[in-house]
């Protein structure tokens, strides 16, 4: 069960560590997210975005080795996919890249659910 819920937390890791390229250009951030950046604004924002990305992606991934962290690293993961996805449904107009992101972060949401009962269920035995 340990094991599954490692492999659950690797898979949330690097959904969430994966946008952490975005720091090193606009240019992969625009192709990651078909969007225009107009502005250093908008390019510092979005860098930073992808550096908490980093942050959370790396936290989850330590997580996989320390199981003390793993129930504080799928709150955190949990907060910032479902924010997400909320943002997506609110927004209500968004191009098929982020469609293609959200349907990811939704799959990583089914992996927390799952690494969670697990977790609960391994702690009651």
């Amino acid at each position: 069960m340990n094991r599954t819920i490692s492999i659950l937390l690797f898979i949330v890791g690097a959904i969430n560590f994966l946008p952490v390229i975005g720091v090193l250009s606009a240019a992969k951030l625009s192709s990651a997210y078909s969007v225009d950046l107009v502005g250093n604004d908008i390019i510092i924002l979005m860098r930073h975005r992808a550096l908490l990305f980093g942050i959370i992606g790396g936290f989850v991934l330590f997580s996989v080795f320390r199981p003390a962290y793993q129930s504080v690293a799928m709150i955190m993961a949990a907060i910032s996919m479902v924010g997400f996805l909320y943002f997506v449904w609110a927004a209500g107009d968004y191009n098929d890249s982020i469609s293609r992101i959200a349907m990811i972060d939704l799959a990583g949401i089914g992996c927390l659910l799952l690494a969670s009962i697990l977790k609960y269920v391994s702690t009651k035995n």
